[in-house]
């Protein structure tokens, strides 16, 4: 919960977490490459697109909570 890059996560599932790493501290410099590797760990042109969707939403959403001073639920 704390760290994806040390959970016991299958190649696909780190592929994923990379892009989201990624994609959230630097989105401006994502490239074919990125893409190509999601392609390579399975992932088709509409789940690449769903998994943008949800890492862009938790960017909002998080933002906007921090923005507002919003603080974490008591069990988390």
């Amino acid at each position: 919960m704390k760290d994806w890059r040390s959970a016991d996560l299958t190649p696909r599932q780190r592929a994923i977490g990379s892009y989201a790493a990624a994609l959230t501290q630097d989105p401006g410099h994502r490239s074919r490459e990125d893409i190509e590797s999601l392609r390579a760990h399975g992932l088709d042109d509409i789940a690449i697109l769903d998994l943008a969707h949800v890492i862009g939403f938790f960017a909002y959403a998080n933002r906007l909570v921090d923005g507002l001073g919003c603080l974490p639920e008591p069990e988390w």
